[in-house]
């Protein structure tokens, strides 16, 4: 690993002109660090889904027919503050859960993780959401998600938020499944309109026109402490919480027309966007991994980033810049925690100014060791984790 690309240590300052660690210069400008002072915002703000992962210890067993499972922490915004804070950036999680022992497991398992719990509240009338998989590697992990009659973390209602904290936050990470019901979707988009206005409007909340994403000082690729890097919208598309199952009654088309005209109104408060090419194809109706890009990227983003599964990764500045990256080989245990352990990574590499290559192969690289282990929680990596498996 070049020193260019080393993982920032919070807190750390440069001295006699040495540069911390994270730091990147692009053309011999000054040094900056990752880590934010007394009373500086969070380095990573999540608001989306928590609740609590049962996975079979057996792979490749009919969940009908396992013996034993596993407890897990789970939620995709969740795990992308937890794998940020792996990577050791400050993260919070805004959700609700609900008054009851997984509630309270939740809360210990975030502190456990030392992530910060202080905007995660129960909600007395629902019960906090269960999720079980079926595991039968290499890519068929079936999902059976228990949210009914309405999972807590949709109950987040937009007068409750602290509106100063996500301003506040170097990165804020929003996901599509908030979107998909009243009064999450107002949250989110009130929280997101918010930020734009707290960082000069008109969906600036981070933008960067000539950065990876971020927010630089002068010719420094490392982001500023203190500044906004970037708001992210993770198109997180689960056709079910839109609608289309049994109890919903409409088809995956109902549900991706539905769905399509919310996704672009937070893609115009992101600066970055990130899914898979499912997910795009509802944000933009596209299904080619370079439309897609092009598409999220007319509708706001200064960066989207594209996952191909197999064929890897995309990603593409507004600039022009690009990068496609191969996925990292691994033997697949568990292929479901993967794109969060991506976004953790990927905001962790936003916070640093890594170069656009450089920080998809090391997002990749998280992915895939999250796919070799069993949980997604407390499977996410640490850097020098992920830093030896790109060594080779």
């Amino acid at each position: 690993m070049t020193e260019q690309h080393r993982e920032a240590t919070p807190g750390r300052a440069a001295r006699n002109g040495e540069r911390p660690a994270g730091a990147r210069r692009t053309s011999g400008g000054a040094a900056v660090d990752g880590g934010g002072g007394p009373g500086a915002g969070h380095d990573v703000v999540t608001m989306g889904r928590i609740g609590v992962d049962i996975y079979p210890l057996q792979t490749g067993v009919p969940l009908q027919h396992v013996e034993s499972f596993g407890k897990f922490l789970g939620g995709s915004a969740t795990n992308v503050a937890v794998a940020g804070a792996r990577l050791g950036r400050s993260t919070a999680v805004i959700s609700r859960t609900g008054d009851d022992p997984f509630g309270i497991y939740c809360h210990e398992a975030l502190r456990g993780f030392a992530v910060d719990d202080r905007w995660v509240r129960p909600v007395a009338r629902y019960p906090t959401p269960v999720t079980f998989c079926e595991i039968f590697p290499p890519d068929d992990f079936p999902l059976y998600f228990y949210r009914q009659p309405k999972a807590p973390d949709l109950e987040i209602h937009p007068g409750e938020l602290d509106t100063a904290g996500i301003a506040a936050a170097r990165i804020f990470w929003v996901t599509g499944t908030g979107l998909c019901a009243e009064p999450s979707r107002a949250a989110t988009l009130a929280a997101l309109a918010h930020r734009d206005a707290a960082h000069g409007g008109d969906g600036d909340g981070g933008r960067d026109d000539g950065g990876d994403g971020g927010d630089s000082d002068g010719d420094t690729g490392a982001a500023v402490p203190g500044r906004a890097v970037a708001t992210v919208f993770d198109l997180d598309w689960r056709p079910m919480f839109w609608g289309a199952d049994a109890a919903g009654g409409r088809t995956a088309a109902e549900a991706m027309a539905a769905a399509r005209p919310v996704y672009r109104e937070a893609l115009a408060h992101a600066t970055v966007a990130v899914g898979n090419l499912a997910e795009c194809e509802v944000a933009t109706g596209e299904r080619e991994p370079r439309a897609c890009a092009e598409a999220l990227l007319a509708a706001g983003p200064e960066l989207a980033v594209v996952k191909q599964g197999p064929d890897g990764v995309l990603a593409v500045r507004r600039d022009g810049t690009a990068a496609e990256v191969p996925p990292h080989p691994v033997e697949v245990v568990n292929g479901l925690g993967a794109g969060d352990a991506f976004g953790g990574a990927l905001c962790h590499g936003l916070l640093a100014g890594w170069d656009l290559e450089y920080l998809m192969r090391y997002a990749n690289a998280a992915g895939a060791l999250v796919a070799s282990r069993l949980a997604c929680s407390s499977a996410m990596p640490r850097a020098r984790e992920v830093e030896a498996l790109l060594a080779g």
